[in-house]
C-alpha cells in the first residue's frame, strides 16, 4: 500500500498540481494586496469612502446603529451590505487578474507558425515530402 501510494504521490500531474497550487497561493497574496493596497484606496476616493458593511436587517425588528451593535445583542441579521461588498470585491479581483493575464500575454512571445514540411499523397495518403513528385511508397504521381 505505501508503495502504491508513493507511485501515486510521485506522478507528474500530481506533482505538477502540488505546484500550481503553490503558486496559486502566492498569485493570490498578490492580486489581494493590489486590491486591498491599490485599488480600493482610488476607488474608495471616487465613490466618498460609501462603506456597505452597515447595511443590514435585524430580523428581530429593532433597530442598531451598527452591525456589530446588533451583533453583541446577539440578534440574527441579513447582512446584504456585506453580501454587496463581496460582489464588488469579487467584480475588482476578477478586472485585476483579468489585467494581469491580459499583461503576461502580451509579454509572450507570439508562436511563429511553422510551415509544413510534409503533404499527404493523393492516392495512398502517406505523409511525402512537400517537394515531392513522386510517392515513395505507391509511386503515384503528386501534383
Amino acid at each position: 500500500m505505501l508503495k502504491e501510494f508513493k507511485k501515486f504521490a510521485l506522478k507528474g500531474n500530481m506533482i505538477d498540481l502540488a505546484i500550481g497550487i503553490i503558486i496559486g497561493g502566492a498569485f493570490s497574496g498578490i492580486v489581494n494586496s493590489l486590491v486591498n493596497d491599490i485599488v480600493m484606496p482610488v476607488l474608495s476616493i471616487l465613490t466618498n469612502k460609501v462603506d456597505f458593511t452597515n447595511l443590514f436587517i435585524a430580523l428581530d425588528g429593532k433597530k442598531y446603529a451598527t452591525l456589530e451593535a446588533a451583533k453583541s445583542a446577539e440578534t440574527a441579521t441579513i447582512n446584504y451590505g456585506l453580501f454587496i461588498t463581496g460582489i464588488i470585491d469579487f467584480i475588482i479581483m476578477a478586472f485585476v487578474v483579468f489585467l494581469i493575464v491580459q499583461w503576461i500575454n502580451k509579454l509572450k512571445k507570439a508562436e511563429v507558425a511553422i510551415a509544413p514540411s510534409t503533404k499527404k499523397c493523393p492516392h495512398c495518403v502517406s505523409d511525402v515530402h512537400i517537394d515531392a513528385t513522386k510517392c515513395p511508397y505507391c509511386t503515384g504521381d503528386i501534383a
